[in-house]
């Protein structure tokens, strides 16, 4: 089986105290710590374990700068096969919708089985996946938290819904899954499997590549654009009831008379 995943590089929210830049428009960039994208990792270990299981190729790919390449040499660290980094001036400032045709450009010249992204990337907006599987005419499921393969034409995914509930389907391939934390326990990544890969070659493509308008992606093609980016106020804080656990319940259930609780 030969599975594509789609990667990002994203701000660390573990190693970040983030403010907001000049403009207010974005986060301020300078000097964040970046890492892979949480939901892309657990793709991209699924991935990895299909093939062990029925064989293939594994590979990552992803759109950025020059220094998005040490995300695809973790996941190749990790156990990727291949790697690729689609990288153009031209597409700084895509919105979904352009990093999805960047992305179904470079698919279109492979032959993969299934690809896969994380559930949620861009800042949560969770749309490339779905975009992508709209671009290819692929089926697609979303929120997935299991997958067996039936044959080398089908799958068996669960989704993760409302209630706790999980939801069972069969899917057709070639198609696009995006990818819930939780499916698997993504493998530790460690020097010697770094130092690995450290010196294989990535193919980089730009726009021309790819046989891309540069017109049609980037800034210059984005259909929608951030217009404010703020922090919410606080609101009041929690009031801490204090005593014995008695003495706790007491006063929770005369509160909740006073304000109409009970």
């Amino acid at each position: 089986m030969e599975i594509l995943v789609c990667v990002k590089r994203v701000p660390d929210t573990a190693e970040n105290e983030f403010e907001l830049n000049g403009a207010g428009n974005d986060l301020d960039r300078d000097d964040l710590v970046y890492s892979v994208n949480e939901w892309d990792n657990y793709a991209v270990e699924e991935a990895i374990q299909m093939v062990d299981n029925a064989g293939g190729n594994v590979t990552v790919i992803t759109v950025g700068d020059d220094e998005s390449e040490e995300v695809l040499r973790r996941e190749m660290a990790m156990g990727a096969n291949n790697g690729v980094l689609l990288s153009d001036d031209a597409f700084e400032g895509s919105d979904g919708r352009g990093i999805a045709a960047i992305l179904k450009a470079e698919i279109e010249k492979g032959s993969y089985d299934l690809i896969l992204t994380g559930a949620q990337a861009d800042e949560g907006a969770g749309q490339v996946g779905g975009m992508v599987a709209a671009m290819l005419d692929y089926p697609y499921a979303s929120l997935v938290n299991k997958i067996d393969v039936i044959d080398d034409k089908n799958i068996k995914v669960g989704r993760e819904i409302e209630g706790g509930n999980q939801e069972m389907n069969e899917i057709a391939l070639p198609c696009v899954l995006s990818i819930q934390t939780g499916i698997n326990e993504p493998r530790y990544v460690g020097i010697r499997g770094i130092r690995k890969v450290a010196k294989v070659e990535i193919p980089v493509k730009g726009a021309a590549d790819l046989g891309l308008d540069a017109g049609n992606v980037g800034d210059a093609g984005a259909k929608t654009r951030r217009v404010d980016y703020f922090v919410p106020d606080m609101g009041d804080g929690a009031e801490m009831l204090e005593g014995s656990t008695d003495e706790i319940i007491g006063k929770l259930i005369e509160k909740l008379k006073a304000n109409g609780g009970l």
